[in-house]
């Protein structure tokens, strides 16, 4: 048996079964579809957020090894040119740290982005930066050494520039002032599903409502939580039809009042709708965008939601992409 392991026969075996995969992307890479794709350069394998900055033209995506990039979308752009990723953020004393969850603030001309110690927990924050001159305005600590671990993942900014910060990993939601003054941990037995391992990764996307209140989705329990901000953060669980179709959800985008993106493993998006104030929801439309990228948020660009994907390929230049979710 040991000679065969070292045969020529089990050495073509192997070549074979490493090469699927690799066949299946290049096939997946070129298949043509029927939904637009912003493809761009960067320099690096994972972007974890982008969003699109109407006002700037531009998309701007987080760095999973720290940072934020922009990626300007000219007005004469044609469909099927890659664009180029520039580096606009690149804090040295939060080197080791993961740019991850951002929100636009348009109202206060910034950028909210969630940073966080990816390997081991120990640091969490939530950094604002203006958009016009990316001159970092705070750096709010979270968590860090001697605290219990945590992970900042996603950030949503209500009407009054308070911003909400998940930890994914110690599922609870951290409130920060307008001028970045750490106010208060919300926290609920609603946010720890009973089996234990669904708590191994916890809360992640969050939006802000116009209505007063947040959404939230745990990653691996599928649940999506109401947390009105309003009535002392009151929790309750949106009975979502179908079970809990939202597993493995990760960034949320709220397209309208009554309807809400859910960036998600396979598929990569669903759309969920409710008509009773986000008491009950059902998914309502589902996408299957290229699953080897992994989509992990989503944003609106000219009335159309697209979806980013976390991993580039190709080499040294690093292809990503930001599909279009065909509703």
């Amino acid at each position: 048996m040991a000679l065969w392991f070292c045969s020529t026969r089990f050495l073509i075996f192997l070549f074979i079964v490493s090469a699927l995969p690799i066949a299946y992307i290049i096939f997946q890479e070129r298949a043509e579809t029927d939904h637009h794709v912003f493809h761009y350069h960067s320099a690096g394998f994972m972007r974890e957020c982008a969003k699109w900055d109407d006002q700037g033209r531009r998309f701007l995506v987080s760095f999973m090894e720290g940072g934020v990039g922009e990626i300007q979308v000219p007005e004469n752009y044609t469909s099927g040119v890659i664009l180029k990723e520039v580096p606009v953020v690149k804090d040295f004393d939060l080197t080791g740290n993961a740019s991850l969850g951002i929100a636009l603030d348009r109202p206060r001309n910034r950028l909210l982005v969630a940073v966080g110690d990816l390997l081991g927990n120990r640091y969490s924050a939530l950094a604002a930066y203006d958009l016009s001159t990316w001159k970092r305005l705070f750096l709010t600590k979270l968590s860090g050494p001697g605290d219990e671990k945590s992970f900042a993942d996603d950030v949503a900014v209500d009407a009054d520039g308070n911003a909400y910060v998940t930890d994914v990993k110690g599922s609870k939601i951290w409130k920060v002032g307008v001028d970045g003054e750490f106010l208060s941990t919300i926290t609920n037995p609603l946010f720890t599903p009973k089996e234990w391992y669904k708590s191994l990764a916890g809360l992640n996307g969050i939006v802000y409502h116009p209505d007063g209140y947040l959404i939230v989705i745990h990653t691996l329990s599928g649940h999506l939580l109401k947390i009105d901000v309003t009535k002392g953060n009151q929790v309750k669980l949106i009975q979502v039809a179908g079970g809990d179709p939202l597993s493995f959800g990760d960034g949320l985008e709220l397209i309208s009042p009554t309807k809400l993106v859910v960036a998600a493993g396979n598929p990569s998006g669903r759309l969920v709708e409710s008509s009773d104030g986000w008491e009950t929801a059902s998914v309502v439309a589902k996408f299957r965008g290229p699953m080897h990228r992994l989509a992990t948020a989503a944003t609106v660009k000219d009335g159309k939601v697209y979806l980013n994907h976390m991993f580039g390929m190709g080499y040294p230049k690093k292809t990503h992409a930001i599909v279009e979710f065909v509703l």
